[in-house]
């Protein structure tokens, strides 16, 4: 039998090394899935329950393995389904593949059934290549720009093959006029600054007296590099979320998260410092970085098009920031003074000790972080975290504390909702001997996580490593925009918008061969962790807590509280007087000042 175009793009895939192509069949990949059967499933192709999950899980695999993530679908439904998880990977700046049907050459232009422009479809979210296949000697070309552009640039790129295409005989392209000869492989650069521009940035350095590191994804494989330019320099490190596991939160100096889902040592490293270095991060909120003209600023980034951004940097660096830094070092002067480090190592003791009394707080029936405080001392060494957007995304950066050989993400630019299951699905096919955990809100899994533990349920049997724990977080509210309808808008919970049905969560994992477990007492919090991560299979752990638990902000003051809990006070539904009682005593407790303490399992002594 010939080989077909379909055929030869699989064994061009293999040649890539993909081992996993994230996908949900149509009759516009036919040609392909019959490629599939003959190439006895190589690479593998992993059924999502929805475009939109795939195109996710692709995202988990790329984020989690450093590898191209590839995702396949069909022409029209299947292609505009991928469209959110493919804006994920755009903006978080992650390699992902899109292979997508299209109808028959010949219908095009006559409005043909799931005839979709997608050119213009995914002009955007594949701006750095997205091309059509429409002869068979095309296609050794455009599959391996579409492969080294993903990578060389970390983006989003988009092979379109036409239904008839699929089907034809494969030919490779000649030794012609307008023939596209192509080959295999990209080798790993590191590109570094010019010596000048290093000696600069030192210059800066040199000359601060309090300074601060920001530190982003980039910076994950600067570890060591990272550490010696702090400890140098005596700074303080704060992270950026979508760098959270790119340095050790058990370090003194480090002060955690960044931004609306940050730290109060974070925001007070940045309100305070003279100098500021940035390496590896677009973090997107000024307001959270110093006042302009209070700071001396240099930026280290691998991406020319990325520096210059959020802050006036007197020097950007464009290069590899463990090249750059390793360069960088040489140059820069021991600190003179420590009085800048220890001032910043006695806020982050003293944020940890605020974090452990919030944790501790009453709550009816159990407080969100209580939930994230008690996982944070029994995460395993090398486990696989996933926060989703909402609520949870706030427990995950304040409470766990990421080292070693942990890894942790998020939808960090787009921030959408949904993607806390198939990341950490994405991440199980990476890295099948590890230990995954998804921490999402209700929200999250009533959108998308449901669906996925079927998938969880369809694959966990072939994984090294069977745990997989799903945490759900069920306060039957859409608990951060409820939140943020109060502080910004001084405004009640809307039920008809915020209000969630109350779903058996553990009972649905049972109900596909998993397990689960419904939580509803604080006293029972540990053990239900402890049991889902001694778990033989994938398990699901349903928790009730509390949505009157306030996501406060790093910066907020006692009055912006106490507005936001007037807010709630306005409103006569029984949801709100649930939280009329104590609640203004509750969020003075949780502040940075609190001195009071209610009693709670795992709760620590007052310094």
């Amino acid at each position: 039998m010939s080989m077909k175009v379909s055929d030869h793009l699989l064994q061009r895939l293999r040649e890539w090394e993909v081992e996993h192509v994230f996908a949900y069949p149509g009759d516009g990949i036919n040609g392909l899935l019959a490629a599939w059967g003959r190439a006895d499933n190589k690479p593998e192709f992993i059924q999502a329950r929805h475009e939109e999950m795939a195109a996710f899980e692709a995202v988990g695999y790329a984020k989690f393995s450093g590898r191209v993530g590839v995702c396949a679908a069909t022409s029209g439904p299947g292609a505009i389904h991928l469209l959110n998880g493919l804006y994920d990977a755009k903006l978080d700046h992650v390699p992902v593949v899109a292979i997508v049907g299209q109808t028959n050459r010949s219908a095009m232009g006559g409005s043909y059934q799931q005839e979709v422009d997608l050119l213009s479809l995914y002009k955007d979210v594949a701006s750095d290549f997205c091309e059509m296949v429409t002869v068979p000697e095309q296609l050794p070309n455009v599959l391996d720009r579409a492969m080294r552009t993903a990578m060389a640039r970390r983006s989003v790129t988009a092979v379109i093959i036409p239904a008839d295409v699929q089907e034809l005989d494969y030919s490779a392209p000649g030794h012609a006029f307008k023939m596209v000869p192509s080959s295999l492989g990209m080798s790993h650069y590191a590109p570094v600054p010019a010596e000048a521009d290093i000696e600069r940035a030192a210059e800066v350095l040199n000359a601060g007296e309090k300074v601060a590191l920001l530190i982003g994804q980039g910076a994950r494989g600067a570890r060591q590099e990272v550490m010696e330019v702090a400890d140098r320099l005596g700074a303080g490190v704060a992270k950026a979320l979508l760098g959270k596991d790119a340095l050790d939160d058990d370090l003194p100096y480090v002060t955690g998260a960044i931004g609306l889902l940050g730290t109060r040592p974070s925001y007070e490293l940045m309100q305070e410092c003279d100098t500021l270095l940035v390496i590896g991060s677009s973090f997107p909120y000024t307001q959270f970085m110093p006042e302009f003209g209070q700071a001396r600023a240099v930026q280290i980034d691998i991406d020319p098009h990325m520096v210059g951004l959020r802050y006036p940097f007197e020097v950007n660096l464009v290069g590899d920031a463990r090249a750059t830094l390793q360069r960088l070092l040489p140059h820069l002067r021991p600190a003179e003074h420590d009085g800048w480090r220890k001032k910043i190592e006695k806020n982050t003791a003293r944020w940890w000790e605020v974090m452990e009394r919030r944790a501790a707080v009453d709550a009816d029936p159990i407080n969100p972080e209580y939930v994230a405080h008690t996982l944070n001392g029994l995460l395993p060494e090398n486990v696989i975290l996933a926060a989703d957007s909402g609520s949870a995304a706030n427990w995950y950066a304040r409470h766990l504390r990421l080292r070693g050989d942990m890894r942790g993400s998020l939808s960090g630019t787009l921030a959408t909702m949904g993607p806390g299951v198939p990341y950490v699905i994405g991440a199980k096919f990476a890295h099948g001997d590890r230990p995954a955990i998804a921490l999402v809100g209700d929200g999250a899994m009533q959108m998308n996580g449901l669906a996925e533990l079927i998938t969880i349920a369809k694959y966990w049997q072939q994984w090294e490593d069977p745990r997989l724990v799903v945490a759900v977080l069920n306060n039957q509210d859409l608990n951060q925009v409820t939140w943020e309808m109060r502080a910004m808008s001084g405004a009640p919970q809307f039920l008809p918008s915020q209000s969630l049905p109350d779903v058996a969560y553990a009972d649905f994992a049972r109900s596909v061969g998993l397990n689960g477990m419904r939580v509803e007492k604080p006293q029972d919090v540990q053990s239900a962790w402890e049991a889902a991560l001694a778990a033989d299979r994938p398990f699901v752990l349903d928790f009730r807590t509390d949505p009157a638990v306030p996501p406060i902000p790093p910066h907020a003051s006692l009055d912006q509280i106490e507005a936001a809990a007037a807010s709630v006070l306005k409103g006569d539904s029984d949801r709100t007087a649930m939280v009329r009682q104590g609640f203004k005593a509750k969020v003075q407790e949780m502040l940075p000042g609190s001195r009071h303490r209610e009693g709670r399992p795992g709760a620590g002594e007052d310094r």
